[in-house]
């Protein structure tokens, strides 16, 4: 269906952009500005890292896009929490997950939470309608706690909470529990158990990306789960999600958390329907992402 565009969009450049550290490769650029031609808009996507990690260089490069007539942009690390406290209107997403990626500058700054709203989208775009059951997931950060509520959306009747510091996994156990859904921790000593009573496995952890490759759960302790979840993507097919294949697991990859969550932000920014098949069809494509993974293949 073709979106009617609004006069404000039409024939002017939109410039969006990325506050965070170390980011220089980012895909967001070419995600959003691939979005952009897309739809018949034109994007500009910058990236800016702050002088230093210090909410006051968030505040100061926020500021700094603000007068240079961003329309919005997304934040990641360590950057989340300080956006949503200097944010005039959040949305529910955000409200609940602590935590924003999206800042929608316009009338004020209104934060979102794409990385909640995008996992859901992924989700059903792989799994439909099937439950996601009792989850272990492995990695309380920022994603981590975005994934964590967004379970609860499609099904999740439990998440344990595993992470290397073990103060983090209780923050994000109790933050669950307070919103009346039902979390508990893991430990060392405890994980394979809990693996092995779970419908679903979770990494939100870095580990398997190309800068720090590995596995983050044991191989042992995968079988017997009906599906896995990654939210790295660089590389496509990690160790986690290749782990998961070979035992049957049903598979959702960090590509499709990153394409719905950009998508959900474009759409923000825009105030545009995106078609996300055709989206995500043309970014492969001109990207050259492919999985050998059977159950990844579209």
């Amino acid at each position: 269906m073709q979106t009617t565009l609004q006069p404000e969009v039409l024939n002017t450049m939109i410039k969006l952009g990325l506050i965070g550290r170390s980011i220089a490769k980012s895909s967001s650029p070419a995600l959003h500005e691939l979005l952009g031609e897309l739809n018949g808009l034109q994007i500009h996507y910058q990236l800016h890292e702050p002088r230093d990690s210090s909410p006051s260089a968030f505040i100061d490069t926020l500021q700094q896009l603000r007068d240079e007539g961003y329309r919005g942009c997304n934040v990641t690390y360590p950057f989340k929490q300080v956006a949503l406290a200097h944010a005039s209107i959040t949305r529910a997403d955000a409200q609940l997950v602590g935590s924003t990626n999206t800042l929608l500058l316009k009338d004020g700054v209104m934060a979102a939470n794409t990385d909640y709203t995008g996992f859901i989208r992924g989700y059903r775009s792989r799994f439909g309608e099937t439950p996601a059951g009792k989850v272990l997931l492995l990695g309380a950060g920022g994603v981590g706690r975005a994934v964590a509520f967004g379970l609860f959306e499609v099904g999740a009747t439990e998440v344990i909470v595993f992470d290397l510091n073990a103060d983090n996994a209780r923050s994000l156990a109790d933050a669950i529990n307070s919103e009346g859904f039902t979390a508990s921790v893991a430990t060392a000593d405890s994980l394979a158990d809990a693996a092995r009573s779970t419908q679903g496995l979770v990494n939100c952890t870095p580990v398997g990306h190309y800068k720090t490759p590995g596995i983050p759960l044991p191989a042992s302790l995968f079988g017997g789960q009906e599906w896995a979840f990654d939210a790295v993507y660089t590389p496509l097919d990690t160790e986690f999600l290749t782990e998961a294949h070979r035992h049957g697991l049903a598979l959702m990859s960090g590509f499709d958390l990153f394409i719905y969550q950009g998508i959900d932000a474009f759409e923000i920014f825009t105030d545009v329907k995106v078609d996300a098949e055709k989206a995500l069809a043309a970014f492969q494509q001109q990207y050259a992402l492919h999985s050998n993974l059977e159950s990844l293949q579209r």
